[in-house]
């Protein structure tokens, strides 16, 4: 069995694949953050399987290039990067990993939250940069009470889910939008579920986007979401970039539509740092300071988590190429 492990970023050589599963032959095809990995002839015909390692770049060479592939996997949770219809195309189900990081995104989430309305970065940076004049309870301009405010939710899936128990624990009351959830979800979950986005960001002080990059979902978080946004409101996404405008995030803030944000995730990344926004908030201009914070695209990240997630892409293929048991198939629709 050979496995092509497409944008390669780890590292290593693939030592904790090779001594988990030995059978398996792992061809590794590195990429940068600038570019995906050039997939060469050989590798294409060579190899049974497919997994694209990176939250950025799709798989440089099409699916008709690879003549002898069963299965294609999106190491991840997001699956915008990898070709479903055309692998569908060729009858070949194309897949992701959704059961990996989830605490870690959620707990990311509530914290990126928390350091916005609890002030923490704000006053540690204050403190560092200005000593004992940073040294005041009020320099933060988002505090509010946890208990009682309306956090809501945009996807309920199991990273939304994982958000939601959290927010609740904070005594917050949690709404949610998700218009792909069976009816009476809400009854079982204990969340109120509201059935218009309009509604959501109308009544949340605090909306936190769980929710996959689709067409449906790209620009969602757009000028007429903001619009609607109860004062107040801070946004914050874990999920993927172009979900939110930035644009229109941009002038919600300026105007105060929104309060403020807090982005893991750029609609391009990382070339979005000279976006407007995202330049006054690293000049600290003053409408902007203290009210947005920036990492990574690293909510997904723990060591832990990075484990789990490099054995359960090779546990997908090795269940479907071994047992026939095809598991977090994504792409069942373009599948003839």
């Amino acid at each position: 069995m050979k496995i092509l492990c497409a944008n390669w970023q780890a590292d290593d050589d693939a030592e904790l694949e090779r001594e988990h599963f030995p059978g398996i032959d792992f061809i590794l095809a590195r990429s940068t953050n600038d570019r995906p990995a050039e997939i060469s002839t050989a590798m294409c015909q060579a190899a049974d399987a497919v997994i694209n390692y990176s939250p950025a770049h799709n798989i440089a060479a099409p699916a008709a290039a690879f003549p002898n592939v069963r299965i294609a996997v999106r190491s991840g949770v997001g699956f915008d990067n990898i070709d479903a219809p055309g692998w569908g195309a060729r009858g070949i189900p194309a897949c992701n990993v959704p059961d990996y990081g989830t605490t870690e995104v959620a707990d990311h989430a509530l914290a990126l939250a928390l350091a916005l309305t609890r002030g923490t970065f704000t006053y540690a940076n204050e403190i560092a940069r200005d000593g004992a004049s940073g040294w005041h309870f009020a320099k933060a301009p988002l505090l509010r009470r946890h208990k009682g405010a309306v956090f809501g939710i945009v996807g309920l899936g199991r990273i939304g889910l994982a958000a939601a128990r959290r927010a609740a624990a904070f005594d917050m009351r949690v709404i949610f939008y998700d218009p792909h959830l069976l009816s009476g979800v809400d009854l079982s979950t204990g969340y109120e579920r509201v059935h218009a986005l309009a509604d959501l960001m109308q009544l949340s002080d605090i909306v936190s986007i769980h929710a996959p990059l689709s067409e449906e979902t790209r620009g969602l978080i757009g000028a007429a979401a903001l619009a609607a946004a109860k004062p107040g409101l801070v946004l914050v996404n874990t999920a993927r970039g172009p979900i939110v405008e930035l644009d229109a995030l941009e002038k919600a803030l300026r105007q105060g539509n929104a309060a403020g944000a807090a982005l893991d995730v750029l609609p391009n990344e990382p070339g979005d740092l000279d976006h407007p926004l995202i330049a006054a908030w690293r000049r600290r201009e003053p409408w902007i300071a203290d009210r947005l914070i920036v990492t990574p695209h690293a909510a997904f990240y723990s060591p832990a988590a990075m484990r789990d997630l490099r054995l359960k892409a090779i546990e997908v293929v090795r269940a479907y190429l071994a047992d026939g048991r095809l598991t977090n198939c994504i792409n069942g629709e373009f599948l003839r």
